[in-house]
């Protein structure tokens, strides 16, 4: 017993502990790309998707909206498709909407440029209505390739089409069946909520959408 105790006050004096633990670090960060590599990755694939004329949505398109935040961000948000103000300016959720989500992020302290927002289809459908499930099909390659770069410890789904997609769900499953729960995909944790245009029309939903952010930022390790 002796001898154990003085073999580990031997490390403890080398600073055996220390060591092990800048290893550690070294090897998570060895794992992950550096910020530099994840950027220029995310760039190639925007390339890629500017060119893209797989579905109808790219007739009626003004702009691709690929995405945009963080490149490392540790938490995503991923919402249904492009608005008006969104297809005009080639950016995701810059509308009301968009600005909503910004404020009860900024209730945490969370600047927007702090996580990474994409939508599950990349191109305006007509008159805002929903993507078809061909159009979702098609785009979603370019969905995952975005989440396979960046990622994220958690995605907070904005909305029924999101969750739906993200979850593989049902096509008429609710967000009420699924909202601020979690679920495990692939090692990420998912969080369907409502989506911000939905809670302009009811604000009784904005408590639980917080609720719901600040599990994801928590999860995340962001507050």
């Amino acid at each position: 017993m002796d001898k154990i105790k003085q073999f580990i006050n031997f490390l403890n004096e080398i600073g055996y502990e220390e060591i092990r633990v800048k290893m550690e670090k070294e090897k998570i960060q060895e794992q992950k790309p550096s910020y530099k590599k994840t950027e220029t990755l995310l760039e190639k694939l925007k390339k890629e998707i500017l060119k893209c004329e797989k579905c109808r949505l790219a007739a009626t398109r003004t702009n691709v909206v690929f995405g945009e935040g963080n490149p490392k961000a540790n938490l995503m948000f991923i919402g249904e498709a492009p608005g008006e103000q969104e297809d005009l300016q080639g950016r995701p959720f810059i509308g009301r909407a968009g600005q909503l989500l910004t404020k009860f992020l900024n209730l945490f302290e969370i600047e927007r440029d702090r996580v990474y927002i994409a939508n599950i289809v990349k191109c305006r459908p007509p008159k805002n209505r929903n993507p078809q499930p061909d159009e979702i099909k098609t785009c979603f390659y370019y969905l995952e390739k975005q989440i396979e770069i960046i990622k994220p410890k958690v995605i907070i789904c904005l909305g029924a089409f999101a969750s739906r997609t993200i979850l593989n769900l049902p096509e008429k499953t609710a967000i009420s069946k699924t909202r601020g729960k979690e679920f495990n995909i692939n090692g990420v944790t998912v969080i369907p909520t409502f989506h911000p245009a939905y809670l302009l029309r009811n604000r009784r939903g904005e408590s639980d959408f917080q609720k719901d952010l600040e599990l994801g930022l928590k999860i995340a390790e962001m507050i």
